[in-house]
């Protein structure tokens, strides 16, 4: 298997110094339980090869005070990382630091696979002050906490400002609705009428999660969810309500009626990087991708009609021993203010931790204030943290990419109904497979 791998020069920390650092980070109560533990190496496994300047730049600003500990980071694609996970787990070669979605995460805690973290470490994620709520359930798991929450994907609507004022139109879309009619305002066409650059690129093709999750974003904003709560610990797959209806209806209207996308054409960053495209949905590291790819575009983000799916990926720790006190050490060092502005600022992804201060980076990046600050009534879901999440979302997606090459259903709301109803009855076969599925 091919890798890309991103290493950095051995980083160690002398006893004194991993003493003063466990102290420094985890409390003397920690230190106390660990007396006289040795120097360590660790490995830091994440899905985002991105990422790894934000880890190396971690370990390096540990590096003068605390010489001995040795860190290497290896940040691969994130379907790879997955796969290195559960093999690594479960052969005993893992990793000590592990870089996890919520949902990710949930199969190995099931399982009594990753590590409890010490007191003080649950303690600095359960306070109020440092994680929202939100962030907090996120990092736990039968009501503990397992997790360090250290970034989130979260989505926002760019738009080309240019093309917007060539359009005659004054602001970004607010509602679902003016989404449509923006859409076709901004659609450009050759002498036959075939769309060029597109008004709203869609997400049509390509990886089966990202097409569900895509589609799941712009339910949330029609009022609905593909899956919702169906009882304690059970859920019901919810396509076919109206929200779900109108969400297939939107992607069909733009398609089929008013074409003003089609699945052949450019998409995505790529896409709005070269002016190919006007509005697209995706997250806050677009930002960074067009700074370095597209330095001289014209754009603006802004927040979405109702709120925002928000996937938090947080650290955990594998093993036991002193290893694993060091990779808590080192968990909860990028906890640092200085060190989780520096990733916004550098990388692009939102830290989850409260009470940083984004006034700099907003000033310099304002593309920013979409993803840091939003309406008291915005809100936020995530995709559920259960077992067969990924074949349901791989179910749904080849569900919807048949549904997106169907002309025939557009405009029909019955027909509509009825399709994503026989996709309702194939998610829920797969809930009551694993005993999940509720009333």
């Amino acid at each position: 298997m091919k890798r890309l791998i991103t290493g950095i020069a051995p980083i160690t920390f002398s006893a004194a110094g991993r003493a003063a650092l466990l102290t420094s980070v985890l409390g003397a109560g920690f230190l106390a339980a660990t007396a006289g533990a040795n120097a360590q190496s660790i490995r830091v496994w994440s899905g985002y090869p991105e990422l790894a300047p934000f880890y190396e730049h971690v370990a390096e600003g540990m590096k003068a005070e605390f010489p001995d500990i040795e860190v290497t980071v290896e940040a691969i694609a994130l379907r790879e990382h997955e796969r290195r996970v559960a093999l690594g787990i479960t052969s005993g070669e893992s990793a000590e630091v592990l870089e996890l979605a919520t949902s990710i995460a949930a199969r190995y805690l099931e399982n009594d696979l990753l590590a409890t973290p010490p007191e003080n470490v649950a303690s600095f994620v359960a306070d109020p002050a440092n994680f929202d709520t939100f962030f907090v359930d996120s990092a736990s798991y039968g009501g503990a906490v397992f997790g360090v929450p250290l970034f989130r994907g979260q989505s926002a609507l760019y738009y080309n400002t240019a093309m917007l004022e060539a359009a005659g139109l004054d602001g970004p879309p607010t509602t679902m609705e003016e989404y449509d009619t923006y859409a076709e305002a901004l659609t450009q066409r050759d002498g036959s009428g075939n769309p060029t650059v597109s008004g709203w690129s869609l997400r049509l093709s390509g990886g089966g999660a990202g097409i569900t999750e895509k589609f799941w974003i712009n339910m949330f904003q029609h009022g609905g969810q593909v899956l919702v709560p169906a009882g304690e610990g059970l859920w019901k797959a919810d396509l076919a309500s109206d929200a779900g209806v109108a969400a297939l209806s939107q992607y069909l209207d733009n398609l089929h009626t008013a074409k003003t996308v089609t699945v052949e054409m450019p998409a995505d960053a790529e896409a709005f990087e070269r002016e190919q495209t006007a509005m697209f949905i995706r997250e806050s590291w677009v930002i960074g991708d067009i700074a370095s790819k597209a330095p001289d575009l014209t754009y603006a983000s802004t927040t979405l009609p109702r709120g925002s799916i928000v996937n938090p990926v947080q650290l955990y720790v594998a093993g036991e021993g002193e290893q694993a006190e060091a990779a808590w050490a080192f968990a909860m060092e990028t906890q640092k203010p200085e060190n989780l502005l520096w990733l916004l600022d550098n990388v692009g992804w939102l830290p989850n931790r409260a009470g940083l201060d984004y006034s700099e980076i907003l000033a310099s990046t304002p593309a920013l204030e979409a993803f840091v600050s939003y309406p008291d009534s915005y809100e936020f879901f995530s995709i559920p943290a259960i077992g067969p999440i990924d074949e349901i979302m791989t179910r749904t997606a080849a569900g919807l990419q048949a549904a997106f090459g169907n002309a025939a259903l557009a405009g029909d709301e019955a027909a509509i109904r009825s399709y994503l109803e026989g996709l309702d009855s194939e998610i829920n076969a797969l809930l009551s497979r694993e005993g999940l599925l509720g009333e």
